[in-house]
């Protein structure tokens, strides 16, 4: 076949197939959750899984429990307290980012098993305290579900601060367009005609100059106070003891007894 005059648009394309353009936009719609979930971040949950009570060991033996937390897009796990039980002790520190919108977050604990599928043996649904702010630690137990029934499975004891990203560092953008294209050989990623294109209108962090900061507020312990409680607690981590003295108030006194009180089944 010969053509005389222009060639058509498609000349030597190859038309994506209906499954080739959803695997294109699948994949467009996944780095846009991943790219978007970065950037929209408004800021950070530091959340330590100190210890269990829990109502009931299942199983042959003595459980291995760890704890699994789900916060937006990203899950979270502790290391297993083998042997823990009934009282499984952690003392685990999780950063979690926290992408715009997100206000609670899931925990699950697990006992697991070396021959067949760890099993859920425990959980809550957790909302992240008003006003969690700069410079304010909350250290509470939660009631765990189960199979024994709604708050019924025992309690849980986390420590919690956040941190938010700079205002300074957000502002609103003009809508991001992601125009969904489908790879063609030779010619390389084309656009789709038909196809909608997809909107980002999140919050984007920008690296705009920043007004002086104002000086952050001393801790209410000194550095001293805080070596001093890492070398009378060796075995626990020292994120752990600093949550746990900011949780006191600076009260050297009240946070030996409460780091007491962890080490006690230790």
């Amino acid at each position: 076949q010969v053509y005389i005059g222009d060639l058509p648009q498609d000349f030597l394309r190859i038309t994506p197939t209906q499954q080739q353009q959803q695997i294109q936009l699948d994949a467009q719609a996944a780095q846009q959750l991943q790219y978007g979930g970065a950037l929209g971040t408004v800021g950070r949950l530091s959340i330590t899984v100190v210890q269990a009570k829990l109502a009931k060991n299942y199983g042959m033996t003595r459980m291995d429990p760890y704890c699994r937390v789900r916060l937006g897009y990203a899950v979270y796990e502790t290391p297993t307290a083998h042997n823990g039980a009934k009282n499984p002790r952690w003392n685990k520190v999780i950063q979690c980012t926290v992408p715009p919108g997100v206000d609670s977050f899931y925990l699950e604990i697990f006992d697991e098993r070396a021959f067949s599928m760890d099993d859920r043996i425990a959980w809550t649904h957790i909302t992240v305290p008003d006003g969690l702010g700069e410079g304010r630690v909350v250290d509470e137990w939660y009631t765990l579900s189960g199979r024994q029934g709604d708050d019924k499975e025992g309690m849980i004891n986390l420590i919690m601060s956040f941190s938010s990203v700079p205002a300074s560092m957000m502002m609103q953008p003009q809508p991001v367009v992601l125009m969904p294209t489908v790879y063609q050989q030779g010619v390389g990623y084309v656009p789709i005609t038909g196809v909608p294109a997809v909107y980002n209108p999140g919050m984007v962090p920008v690296g705009m100059p920043a007004p002086p900061a104002a000086t952050p507020p001393q801790p209410p312990y000194s550095e001293e106070d805080l070596k001093s409680l890492q070398d009378m607690f060796p075995n626990i981590d020292a994120e752990v003891i600093r949550s746990v003295i900011e949780a006191q108030d600076g009260n050297k006194d009240t946070a030996i007894n409460s780091l007491l009180q962890m080490t006690e089944e230790l």
